[in-house]
This record gives structure tokens, sequence and C-alpha cells, in this order.
């Protein structure tokens, strides 16, 4: 079948590249035609890891095409997707709509045969329902409906995410919705993904509320370890101890600087909101965002402590390992290393920062942060070296030469990469998060 995929970004990009992979006859749809001449020539817009592969094959085998022209690109779809940003929306932090309307305004302006319009961006209960309004009130014709289908990408693994999910969630309104999506999906049959079938309504909570649960699951591990740490304990063999109770599960449960990256900020700040509109509280979730706002700057405070406090801090200077929010990826949106960064700045501290993949996008958004080109080039006389972001090139790094490239051999490891005795037994003054 014939999908379009309105937004070539990361979701768009990715979702678009594996329905091609699958057989369909994807057209992916964006407004910015230097995006779109890039993906023509193979040139990614985002990292990750297989994508360029996957887009040059689909591409190659006539599967998958980019273009600008949306009346172009939807014409003979069966489903059509929305996967545009919904960034926090200035001043208030609802998620900003007007991209998800606008493609739906287009959308019924252009419906030319019947289609599902599938909403795939992350959006607050009841789009799908303006959505639906907006697309009838074009005065189109054709029949169509409209789907919620949200997205369980991670980022760095997100080609293997939606090839074997742990579930595929559709909401829809109506039979023949249903039908469509389910051959949208047919492909994945095989590898007997289960599909749930809800409400369009329950289909855009199940996002937030999985999204917002995962973010609780970060925060309290992190609190937990800096328990820890007051009274002696190790986070990493409480998280196993917990972990392996079936009820509670292992996954998220890494203590670390916090949690960034496109999804958790922006997603447990629009369920905030929504449940304020709705005079329906969500404390435990409003906890969870002013705990993890204000974790990232206290890891900054950990390593100005390290450096001697604020007084010695001034002047002295911090190497970075690693920027991205994750490995794997190079998204630096609500990154922790921006705000760690900004508060070592903010102590006098000089800060020289690497990563494999994410400077290019750190630049601008740390404009007084000098950019290196490697991982000892970054600690050469630097006082601290902090490891940020657990990429796999920093955890066989050499330690003997990562102190030997120091100006003095402090080690502040803010993702428990390195083994604490061995971190020691090489001569380094070595913190960690939540273990003795």
């Amino acid at each position: 079948m014939k999908i379009a995929m309105v937004g070539s970004g990361y979701v768009g990009l990715v979702s678009g590249a594996c329905f091609a992979d699958f057989g369909h006859d994807v057209v992916c749809i964006d407004k910015d035609p230097s995006k779109i001449e890039r993906l023509n020539n193979n040139i990614m817009p985002i990292y990750e890891p297989g994508l360029a592969e996957l887009v040059s094959g689909n591409v190659k085998a006539g599967r998958l095409s980019f273009t600008t022209n949306l009346a172009e690109g939807i014409e003979g779809a069966q489903a059509i997707f929305i996967a545009v940003g919904t960034p926090s929306r200035r001043g208030d932090g609802h998620a900003d709509l007007s991209y998800v309307y606008a493609v739906a305004q287009e959308v019924g302006e252009n419906l030319k045969t019947p289609a599902v319009i599938v909403t795939k961006s992350t959006v607050p209960v009841g789009t799908g329902d303006e959505v639906e309004r907006i697309i009838a009130e074009t005065g189109t014709k054709v029949q169509f409906g409209v789907a919620s289908n949200p997205e369980f990408l991670r980022e760095g693994a997100a080609i293997g995410d939606f090839k074997r999910p742990d579930r595929i969630v559709v909401g829809v309104e109506d039979e023949w919705a249903k039908g469509v999506m389910n051959e949208v999906y047919r492909p994945l049959f095989i590898n007997k993904a289960p599909i749930l079938f809800t409400s369009r309504r329950s289909s855009e909570m199940i996002k937030y509320a999985a999204n917002a649960f995962l973010a609780v699951k970060i925060t309290f591990i992190n609190e937990i370890a800096d328990l820890c740490e007051k009274v002696g304990g190790n986070v990493q063999d409480v998280a196993r101890g917990i972990g392996m109770d079936n009820r509670i599960g292992s996954k998220f449960l890494h203590a670390g600087p916090g949690y960034g990256g496109s999804c958790f900020p922006k997603d447990t700040l629009a369920l905030l909101k929504t449940a304020e509109d709705y005079d329906s509280p969500t404390r435990i979730v409003e906890a969870v965002v002013k705990v993890n706002d204000s974790r990232k700057r206290a890891m900054g405070r950990k390593v100005v402590d390290a450096l001697g406090g604020p007084t010695e801090a001034r002047g002295k200077t911090a190497a970075l390992l690693g920027l991205t929010f994750k490995p794997n990826t190079d998204d630096m949106r609500d990154a922790p290393s921006i705000a760690i960064a900004q508060t070592l700045m903010d102590a006098g501290v000089h800060v020289v920062a690497y990563d494999p993949e994410g400077m290019e996008a750190a630049a601008p958004l740390m404009p007084e942060v000098k950019m290196v080109g490697g991982a000892f080039e970054a600690v050469t006389g630097a006082d601290v070296a902090v490891v940020v972001t657990e990429w796999d090139a920093f955890r066989a790094i050499d330690l003997e030469r990562l102190k030997g490239a120091l100006n003095t051999p402090v080690l502040i490891d803010l993702r428990n990469v390195f083994d604490p005795a061995d971190a020691r037994a090489k001569g380094f003054e070595y913190s960690s998060i939540g273990r003795p």
C-alpha cells in the first residue's frame, strides 16, 4: 500500500524508512527543501545507527522517495501519517500543535482519495478530535478517518524498536480505519508483534503515561542514589535487587545526571498542563519534573566540589566527555550537559568538551565551551575529567593515559562507567553516582 509520511525528522524518517523496508510504497514529505535535497543525496539530518543504509537501500529499490510537495506526496496514499514536531510552547509549556493542525488543514484541502490520517506525533488527549474537525471543515467530500498511532522509539535503537516492537498502539473510532491500520502493520504480524486497538483518546494518553512512568523510574533511582551516597550503600546493587522483582523490572533504573532528550522533558510537561486543564493534578509527575531540573545543576556543583569548592574551582578547567543526552545519537535537546556546563562556567570554571556525534548540535547551545576533536585532547591539561554520556568509546578508555593527560588525577563518573576500585588503583580521585 502507499503511505505518506508528513515530516521527515527523527520519527517520520525512521518510520518511513522502516515501512518502506516492509515493502510499502512510502513518500516522506517535508517543508524544508534543504532537508529534502540532503535526503535525496543520502545525507541524513540526524545520527541514528543504520539509518543511512536503510534509507539508501529502499530509495534504490524504488520504495522510498522524498518531496516538499504535500499535494503530490499524499496522492493515492491510503494512510497519511502526521509526524511533525510538537515542542513545548513558549510561555505555558503546553505542546505546540500548530504544525500538526497546519498539516491537517493542508491534507483536507488536497485529499482526493480515501485515506486514514494518522497522528504519529506525540500529542495531548483530544488532538485527534481536533484534527478530524479541521479536515471536515475544509469541505472535503472524500472518505477519511483519523487514527492515533504513537511512537515508542528509543534514539540509538530506533530501527530495531520499530521492526521488533514491544507493542503497537492504535487508536481508532471506526472499523474502516481499523482495517486500514491492520494492513499498514500486517508485515509485523509475522513477528507476532502485539497490536492494541483502543479509542483515540486512550491511545493519546498511553504515550504520555508511558513516558511519564519511565521518567518517574529514572528520577526515583537518582534520588535513591543520593541516599546511597549518604548511608554508604551501592545504588547499582540496589537497582539490581529491586529490578529482579518482575513487578518493577530492571530497565530505567540506571542512576545518572538526569533525563533529557526529545521526549521525556516536553512530554512530562505537556502531561502536567493537560492535567491542569482538566483539574486532575498529577503530583508525582510534577515532583519528577522539578527534581530532574534541579539534578542537572546539582551534577555541576558535584564537579565544582571535586575541584575544591567554589573558591578553589575558579580558573580551573573541566573536561566533559560526552554531551548528548544519551549515546548513539546527536540529540542535544535538554541534555544534562547543558546545565552542567553552565553551572561550571557560573563558578568560573573553564569547560572543554568532546562528543563523538553531538558537537555540531551542541556548539550553538554552549558557545563558551571549547569543543575539541578527541577525548584525550579534551582532558590534556584539565583539572578534572567528567563522564557525562556513556559512549562506548569512553568505556574502555586507557585510564593510565587519561591520568597522565590530566593536570590533576580527578575523575567524576556521572554514568557509573568505571569500576571504583580499578579507577582508584590507577591513582584517580574518583567519584561516581550512588556508590561508596
